[in-house]
């Protein structure tokens, strides 16, 4: 297990809870807005290890509510059930950040009961989404395969779209809502996050930026008739 990165407490990471967030390397998107960019070719050196990061945990029970997994893309790590079961067992609520590409492991975690709460990003609509994730020609398949678990209501969840100019627009919003409507024709999203981009040092590509207050407003209203609550965050 690859733990190249904890933040040792954060209050916006995991809804409502006091966690401690945990990056793990590696990723099969290229997001052109990633913060995270270091950590997704697998390089990143690690900062420790499942047993030490178990430890530290064990020190903070009564501390933290709980842990948030996020990456890269955790999906990936062949040993992450492990860990989970580990933290689980000391009684920490996990959250877990997801591409959803990999519509499996999400079933596989949530079945077994290692993961109480699930963040999926949401790259953009249908005809963007591949140019948001950086992989021309990606399917969506699987994405859609962990849309329809989450919106059955088999765990708690989130869905989250970092808004970035000029990938996105008020025509992109509009088919993000059609498209969730379709893919949960009885139910609304429970809570739909925009999340502003923040460019930063580890950000590769220049040029991005986040759309202006008026216009997340105006993306927030595009949402409602899908998502039973929508929140602009970082706001």
């Amino acid at each position: 297990m690859k733990i190249v990165g904890l933040q040792k407490m954060t209050l916006l990471d995991y809804p409502g809870k006091v966690a401690c967030t945990v990056f793990l390397g590696g990723c099969n998107f290229r997001c052109p807005f990633c913060h995270n960019s270091q950590l997704l070719d697998g390089t990143a050196l690690p900062e420790m290890d499942a047993q030490e990061l178990l430890t530290f945990l064990e020190s903070r029970k009564g501390i933290l509510d709980g842990v948030c997994i996020t990456g890269g893309e955790p999906t990936l790590q062949k040993d992450l059930p492990e860990l989970l079961a580990g933290i689980k067992a000391l009684g920490f609520p996990v959250k877990l950040d997801t591409n959803g590409y990999r519509p499996e492991v999400l079933k596989d975690l949530v079945g077994r009961g290692l993961v109480d709460y699930v963040a999926m990003d949401v790259k953009n609509c249908p005809d963007r989404y591949a140019e948001t994730a950086g992989l021309p020609g990606l399917e969506l398949g699987q994405i859609e395969e962990s849309l329809g678990f989450l919106l059955a209501g088999n765990v708690d969840y989130e869905l989250r779209t970092t808004v970035v100019s000029p990938l996105h627009d008020k025509k992109a919003v509009e088919e993000i809502c059609r498209w969730l409507e379709k893919l949960s024709s009885k139910t609304k999203v429970k809570r739909f996050f925009l999340q502003p981009f923040v460019d930063r040092d580890t950000v590769r590509f220049s040029g991005l930026k986040a759309p202006e207050k008026p216009e997340l407003s105006e993306f927030r209203a595009l949402l409602q008739p899908c998502a039973e609550t929508v929140i602009i965050r970082g706001i």
